[in-house]
């Protein structure tokens, strides 16, 4: 990714995912960054991380997405993420 604006490294969560970014009238693929992080010191939130390769994107300037979480907002995307990759699993 050029030109990237969340910094990726080793301790990144996930680094190369296929991504979608959908509008009014438009929706395009690329690869993704998703991370998902808290501060070094003194940590009082959790961060989750989203972007998009915008070499690959037409439509939407670069840019990333970040949502802060509190310790039990976490939990409960954990959770739900554990109930939906069962579900997806059951299926298979």
């Amino acid at each position: 990714m050029v030109d990237r604006i969340l910094r990726v490294n080793a301790y990144t969560t996930f680094d190369m995912l296929d991504g979608t970014v959908e509008g009014h009238g438009f929706e395009e693929e690329a690869y993704a960054v998703l991370n998902v992080t808290a501060p070094r010191k003194d940590p009082d939130h959790v961060e989750l991380q989203l972007e998009l390769d915008n070499v690959e994107l037409s439509e939407v300037e670069a840019h990333a997405d970040k949502v802060t979480l509190s310790a039990a907002e976490a939990r409960e995307l954990a959770s739900e993420l554990e109930r939906y990759a069962e579900k997806v699993e059951n299926a298979e």
